[in-house]
């Protein structure tokens, strides 16, 4: 018993609890955007706006950990929590004030970057759905919880890049700029979900830890308030539970279907070629190679979908030349051409590997003729290079050559002139050690 006390006991926080007014002051400095914090949310939207040109995961969590957009939404939830109308009205006006300015700076310069092309850091922010609602509820308990307490450790920047307020704006300003809507509509929705759920954890926080609570003079008005506020929740969470629930089902879906093709779609004398599931048309299309598959083995096969829940799915079986001619040959033109390229690439591979070879070789015969002529050489090298000036690019030979004792300045001018004859070489770069 006392161990199951001890357990409890460690969950409690009424000992950590920082003062409610230190705290509501805290809140209310980070709403307001005005110099220094407008300054650094540009410089943010810039930064995460590279990140995701770049397709830089590092560069993206860099942003949002300078990034200053927590304050106004933990105030909208604040104020809504404590009813403070002050604090609610200057957090709404500063949170749609710093959208608007990210949303110009990240537009700004999508338009300005020559890099124009959808990474996957930038597609991941276009389809939120009821996992984004998680993450910023959760994200949103734990930075009210920290703010709210005296132990605030590292907590604040691990819910900036957990929620990810920064990359959605960024994503959103790169569709207006390219004239992307499905981008901007989708990204700018991920950002209003983050929002509203980071906002209702510290409402919910808030009261759970009795913040002194502003009442308004008519009880209708709060009554009223309390519609507003669950409205924009629900209206935020249906759409956000709709797309999850799509993408549950996909996944579903493509697991059953390669389940199916693993253990059903196998046929003697047949090899699978290609395979293509489709979890939104709820499609798999079958491409074999081999001897031709009778209709009554396809039929069968369709019959099998049931045993995988896939009795709605669209199987379409296609096989060798008969696909090749549904296709008018691209796939044949696709093939040849990939051969090509792999047959060029060899040939430049072996030119290489002969050049360094040949390289070698003639190192290592120079080395003996060298020997023959000078036993203190201890160890030689030499290599086609090229000298690049201002001006213009020459082909030059490098020459490294070691001996156990130094050579007379008259014998080096022999090796040098001898090198040059040998190599077939105007200009030779020498060094000479000792």
């Amino acid at each position: 018993m006392e161990s199951l006390n001890n357990i409890i006991n460690a969950f409690r926080i009424n000992n950590e609890k920082e003062d409610y007014q230190n705290v509501i002051d805290s809140i209310d400095k980070g709403v307001v955007f005005k110099g220094t914090n407008l300054w650094v949310l540009v410089f943010a939207i810039f930064i995460a706006s590279l990140g995701l040109n770049v397709n830089s995961t590092a560069v993206i969590i860099g942003a949002m950990l300078v990034s200053p957009l927590m304050g106004p939404i933990m105030g909208l939830g604040l104020g809504m929590a404590i009813n403070d109308i002050a604090l609610l009205r200057k957090s709404i006006f500063n949170y749609l004030f710093s959208a608007a300015i990210a949303l110009i700076t990240s537009t700004i310069y999508f338009l300005l970057t020559p890099i124009s092309d959808a990474h996957s850091e930038l597609l991941a922010r276009t389809s939120p759905n009821i996992y984004d609602v998680l993450i910023a509820l959760f994200g949103g308990l734990a930075g009210i919880l920290a703010t709210s307490s005296k132990q605030k450790g590292n907590v604040i920047p691990g819910v900036a890049i957990a929620t990810a307020l920064m990359p959605p704006l960024c994503t959103a300003g790169y569709g207006l700029a390219t004239l992307q809507f499905q981008f901007f509509f989708g990204a700018f929705y991920l950002f209003f979900i983050n929002s509203v759920f980071i906002a209702l954890a510290t409402l919910l926080t808030t009261r759970l830890l009795k913040f002194p609570y502003k009442h308004l003079p008519q009880e209708k008005d709060e009554m009223k308030a309390k519609r507003i506020v669950w409205a924009i929740v629900i209206l935020t969470l249906l759409p956000s539970l709709y797309l999850g629930y799509n993408i549950v089902q996909q996944s579903k879906f493509i697991q059953r279907a390669n389940l199916f093709i693993e253990y059903e779609a196998v046929f003697p004398n047949d090899y699978l070629l290609k395979k293509d599931i489709d979890a939104k048309t709820k499609s798999i299309t079958l491409v074999y190679g081999g001897t031709p598959i009778e209709e009554k083995q396809i039929t069968e096969l369709k019959l099998k979908l049931g045993k995988y829940n896939l009795s709605n799915c669209n199987l379409q079986v296609k096989q060798g030349f008969a696909y090749l001619q549904d296709n008018k040959g691209r796939e044949t033109n696709q093939l040849s051409l990939a051969l090509a390229n792999k047959e060029k690439k060899l040939l430049q591979f072996q030119s290489t590997l002969d050049s360094i070879n040949q390289q070698k070789n003639l190192s290592r015969q120079i080395f003996k003729e060298l020997k023959a002529q000078h036993k203190e050489v201890s160890s030689f090298s030499i290599q086609q290079s090229i000298n690049i000036t201002d001006s213009a690019q020459t082909n030059i030979w490098l020459a490294f050559i070691s001996t156990t004792k130094p050579i007379k300045k008259d014998e080096k001018e022999k090796i040098e002139q001898w090198l040059k004859v040998r190599v077939n070489a105007n200009r030779i770069k020498f060094s000479f050690e000792p």
